[in-house]
């Protein structure tokens, strides 16, 4: 799960210009302390500690105008890497991740992440729950603004807490992650319908008209992925809005690894939008 990417040095001009980014209040047993380079900081968050499946965080934050990458980074970008292999009385680790935005990647094309700050919140299986745990983290990710630079980080903290200052910021994020859903399912904001013509597949999202919503206003946006990371699908597009609140996006299936095929092959769709954000795991039809 590691891409290693070049390392840039943080210098005393680097910690400088990190100054202006404004400190998250919290004790110091429950997050390490901010790895700074010129454009971003990160660290990482312990959440409580209770059991065999801990809660904790990987946090970012980026200079006014700097942008860092999604799991998948759309048109162009570097998504981030991240590995916990010298990490102590650790069988896993997931990193859920919170919807992303989309913004123009200067080059024509629309890529997937975030600004400003971020939480990934990791869901760690420890081996024992009666043994200390440390999560070790080497974290190669990229910051973009016109253009696009590779940072490399290396972060460790342990989970003593049994009540973390940063429960509350972990759940804040959990919230932000799309919530799992099956295709036709109902709710504020749902994929109706996956089809496939050929190469075109055509999503139909049901976007309910609650002038209470969370996110009222927010345009809706659809993001694909393949089975494999190394599949390369483009950015789906708005081709159709009924007045009944259904949204009608299509792409292609361009972008696929020259072994691949489409058939039999399951695309992990997310939308985000008025109501929160899902995600759906769909077989081709």
């Amino acid at each position: 799960m590691t891409l290693m990417v070049p390392v840039r040095a943080a210098s005393s001009i680097a910690l400088a210009a990190l100054a202006c980014l404004a400190p998250l209040r919290a004790s110091a047993q429950d997050v390490s302390p901010w790895i700074k380079d010129t454009n971003s900081a990160v660290r990482l968050i312990a959440g409580s500690r209770s059991g065999n499946v801990l809660l904790g965080g990987i946090g970012f934050q980026l200079q006014p105008g700097w942008k860092t990458y999604w799991r998948t980074p759309g048109d162009s970008g570097v998504p981030a890497r991240i590995d916990f292999a010298k990490s102590d009385n650790v069988e896993s680790v997931e990193i859920l991740w919170p919807a992303p935005m989309q913004f123009p990647d200067g080059a024509g094309g629309i890529s997937f992440g975030y600004q400003k700050q971020v939480l990934l919140p990791l869901r760690i299986i420890a081996k024992s729950p009666d043994k200390p745990v440390t999560l070790r983290a080497e974290i190669n990710y990229a910051v973009c603004e016109k253009l696009c630079i590779p940072v490399e980080a290396q972060a460790e903290i342990a989970f003593v807490s049994i009540a973390s200052t940063e429960d509350g910021a972990i759940a804040a994020a959990l919230a932000t992650v799309p919530k799992p859903a099956k295709v036709g399912d109902a709710g504020p904001l749902a994929i109706r319908d996956v089809r496939r013509e050929g190469k075109l597949v055509q999503v139909d999202v049901a976007v309910q008209d609650d002038k209470n919503a969370p996110g009222k206003g927010k345009n809706v946006e659809l993001f694909a992925e393949g089975p494999t990371p190394d599949w390369a699908l483009p950015v789906p597009k708005l081709v159709k809005h009924d007045t009944g609140g259904v949204q009608r996006f299509q792409f292609e299936l361009d972008g696929l690894p020259s072994d691949a095929s489409a058939e039999g092959a399951t695309l992990k769709l997310t939308v985000a939008g008025p109501g929160g954000a899902v995600e759906v795991n769909a077989p081709l039809p």
